[in-house]
């Protein structure tokens, strides 16, 4: 029972980074757009600081622990196996992207552009993507 609690709470976290992850590069794409020092530029930043300390990292905290402990409960072998070695995988691609988008806030924040509009928008599906792989491997489960 307890185990199904902690994985039920695993997944909520994991939505509600996904939804922060997919999220803040739209901002950064709109926030580019705005002059330095406007209202607009104002109101991006204390969005963006909002939704990565409110919702983002938080999240990232949640699912790192609870999935920790879910590790912890179904054993250490789990580690060994092809599938969880690449959510493992992706789940450090989406911890370095989430550093990735925090320090490029701060940069945003003191008025330097240095990613385009377009860049954020093309890159705004990697979470997306990574979490392709990581469900498809949990739900697999190959090579376990």
């Amino acid at each position: 029972m307890i185990f199904n609690i902690i994985k039920g709470l695993h997944i909520l976290a994991v939505i509600a980074w996904m939804a922060g992850l997919l999220y803040l590069p739209r901002l950064y794409a709109y926030h580019t757009r705005a002059a330095v020092g406007s209202e607009m530029d104002a109101t991006f930043q204390t969005m963006e600081a909002k939704l990565l300390r409110i919702i983002m990292t938080p999240a990232m905290i949640a699912v790192v622990v609870l999935g920790g402990t879910l590790v912890w409960l179904d054993g250490p072998r789990i580690l060994a196996t092809p599938w969880m070695s690449v959510k493992l995988a992706g789940v450090l691609f989406l911890i370095g992207w989430h550093v990735f988008l925090a320090r490029s806030r701060k940069a945003l924040a003191a008025g330097q552009r240095d990613r385009s509009e377009r860049f954020w928008r093309m890159t705004n599906e990697l979470p997306f993507l990574a979490a392709i792989v990581i469900v498809l491997a949990v739900t697999t489960k190959f090579g376990g």
